[in-house]
């Protein structure tokens, strides 16, 4: 490797399909600094959702490049990581260039996930693809979230694998129809979109109702999944949070929406007004209502869990990580107990309900951790 080719550039993150820009609200680390892989270096500001960003490489932190609050195009070099014997003047070189794209605009462009779209039993399932890799990982969401509620962790994990994300029946791009609600119902919709891409072999991936997805899934065909990875799963103990599910269910303004959104996260300050409009134009949706209530009979019986996913998980063989935040206010960490004997938990602090969106590194490196063997 050329010394050249020892520069390491920190580029501005692509999370979510709509982004196109951000701004770092802080720097953790400064020039000078000794950074390994995975290292958070800074705050990223998005218009959904603000993140930490992790370090591509190890080295030093020899420059950065960007201002904390300056809008940075996707792909706009923010710092330069190198070990201590590149020499100054290939760096200062380096620096110049970034900033020189920044100043003038001209930062190639960033393509981002594909998008795509099958059909499956006469509904429409929308999914976003990143990478080409041998291995491939399906990101299953939970109630009210949609594909992009993976824009933390799709990134980091389509450098080892294929990455898909799906919309499930009544969320998203997907058809709003979600039929009886069932959770079998969702698992026919997983499985029929690993059918129509051709899909042999997969490590599933679910958070919260998508938890208890992708464990029918595995239970239907556990020659077909690798392993699981259950994030804040639906259908483990005997704790539900009942009351944020009707309230995000029946609100009808962001006024009304914001507070329930709250109880997502470790840090209420992740709800921003952006997230809450956004939510608000995904609830006003022809059929989304209907879905909404249908799926909120599946997750509710009374005001405990609707769903039973321990005896489905007992007919897959494989391995099985287990992420769960300990701040979750919705489904409590408490009831990861009933996973006791049979998966791994990490208990990751600072972290509520959306802990893939908080603290996405936990997630990040469950998964590698199975893609590893």
């Amino acid at each position: 490797m050329s010394i050249e080719d020892a520069i390491t550039k920190v580029t501005m993150p692509k999370w979510g399909l709509s982004m196109k820009s951000g701004k770092i609200t802080s720097w953790f680390v400064a020039e000078g600094d000794e950074v390994a892989e995975g290292d958070e270096l800074a705050d990223i500001d998005t218009d959904k959702i603000a993140g930490a960003l992790e370090s591509p490489g190890s080295g030093v932190v020899r420059r950065i490049t960007a201002e904390t609050d300056e809008d940075i195009p996707v792909g706009g070099t923010i710092a330069l990581i190198a070990p201590a014997d590149v020499p100054e003047e290939l760096i200062d070189e380096a620096a110049r260039a970034a900033r020189e794209e920044l100043d003038s605009g001209a930062v190639d462009e960033v393509a981002g996930p594909t998008l795509g779209a099958v059909r499956v039993s006469g509904r429409t399932i929308s999914y976003a693809t990143l990478g080409t890799a041998e291995e491939t990982v399906l990101l299953v969401h939970g109630y009210g979230g949609d594909k992009n509620s993976w824009l933390f962790v799709q990134e980091p994990l389509s450098a080892r694998a294929t990455v898909h994300t799906i919309d499930l029946p009544g969320h998203g791009d997907s058809t709003k129809d979600v039929g009886d609600g069932s959770l079998d119902s969702l698992a026919d919709a997983l499985l029929g979109f690993l059918e129509e891409r051709g899909i042999q072999h997969v490590h599933l991936v679910g958070h919260s109702l998508g938890g208890a997805v992708v464990t029918a899934a595995a239970a239907r065909e556990p020659g077909k999944v690798a392993s699981l990875t259950l994030v804040a799963p639906a259908g483990y103990g005997d704790t539900i949070n009942a009351d944020y599910l009707r309230g995000f269910a029946s609100a009808s303004s962001r006024r009304e929406l914001t507070p329930h959104l709250a109880q997502l996260f470790a840090d209420p300050g992740h709800v921003t007004r952006q997230l809450a409009d956004d939510l608000m134009k995904y609830k006003r949706l022809d059929g989304v209502q209907q879905a909404l209530d249908s799926l909120l009979g599946t997750l509710l019986d009374g005001d405990r869990p609707g769903i039973d996913a321990t005896g489905l998980l007992q007919k897959f063989t494989g391995p099985v990580r287990v992420v769960w935040g300990r701040a979750d206010q919705v489904l409590p960490a408490a009831n990861a107990a009933a996973l006791e004997g049979r998966a791994p938990v990490t208990y990751v602090d600072d972290a509520g309900h959306m802990v893939h969106m908080e603290q996405p590194s936990a997630v990040v490196d469950a998964v590698t951790g199975v893609l590893d063997g």
